[in-house]
């Protein structure tokens, strides 16, 4: 999978799929269950490393999850080699940390272009579409680095719009509406909608030519993102539009304490000790 063939796969009519990992095992399971994409977001901040935010995570830190999920999806692909079978390999994404991408084209770059050379991620993700942003993914992508953009609730931005939703009043979404014409126009080829009124994606979704992948954003979207772990019920905590499809977490803990209080051998029963006579 390539980047120009989810253009395509929007003209077909043809839903695309998108899901997280942050390691080998992740990323040959969200594989095996068939997702066009797979993102290394930087949820897993939150979801893996333990922060309360996803600002803390490094481009080291993405980098290093980033590759492991390429071993998994180098491992899926041997497999199905062994198998006999010819299922296209996900399009793998990496997103780009906060203040990698902000302080300027040359950094932005850079920091683009590691994740291109040091890990097989395919292209890189990065929010917003301010001016100096815009400036930044025209230089990206000039240079031969497909960019997936991202607008309404956009994680890095916590301390400026909080985790509410985005876009609800006609003066905010008309300025996303801009915005998302902005990014197609410099070369952005898809969008992830975070968030956001169903109307408003619906109303995207069929204006733009590259795919409109929503999370929060209505079913009439080209496609869907989520955060793997949450669909799994393995965080402790899920976004009301991602709710869990299974209790993983508690399914996992019942499983391993099982197995733990299977190594304890009973303990033999000890007789009650009778209370001494006491003394006359």
């Amino acid at each position: 999978m390539r980047p120009a063939d989810l253009i395509v796969r929007k003209q077909e009519g043809l839903p695309i799929t998108m899901l997280t990992a942050w390691d080998a095992l992740s990323a040959i399971v969200v594989a095996e269950a068939g997702a066009d994409m797979v993102l290394v977001g930087d949820s897993l901040a939150m979801t893996v490393l333990g922060y309360g935010t996803t600002l803390p995570v490094t481009l080291d830190e993405m980098l290093h999850h980033c590759r492991a999920a390429g071993r998994g999806l180098d491992a899926w692909r041997e497999e199905q080699w062994r198998c006999g079978t010819d299922r296209p390999a996900p399009l793998l994404i990496c997103d780009l940390p906060f203040l990698s991408y902000q302080c300027g084209a040359d950094e932005a770059l850079a920091a683009a272009g590691r994740v291109l050379k040091e890990a097989p991620a395919a292209g890189v993700k990065l929010e917003g579409a301010e001016p100096e942003t815009l400036a930044v993914i025209d230089r990206m992508v000039r240079s031969g680095i497909p960019v997936l953009g991202h607008l309404g609730l956009t994680p890095q931005s916590v301390h400026q719009l909080g985790y509410r939703r985005q876009a609800r009043d006609p003066i905010a979404q008309d300025r996303l509406c801009r915005q998302a014409e902005r990014l197609e126009a410099v070369g952005c080829f898809g969008l992830v909608l975070e968030h956001i009124p169903a109307e408003l994606a619906t109303e995207l979704s069929r204006d733009l030519r590259i795919p409109v992948i929503g999370i929060g954003a209505g079913e009439a979207c080209d496609g869907q993102v989520r955060v793997t772990a949450d669909l799994l019920g393995l965080t402790s905590r899920q976004p009301p539009f991602s709710p869990p499809l299974l209790d993983g977490r508690g399914l996992a803990v019942q499983a391993l304490r099982q197995w733990i209080s299977a190594q304890r051998p009973p303990q033999p029963a000890t007789r009650p000790v009778a209370p001494a006579a006491p003394h006359c």
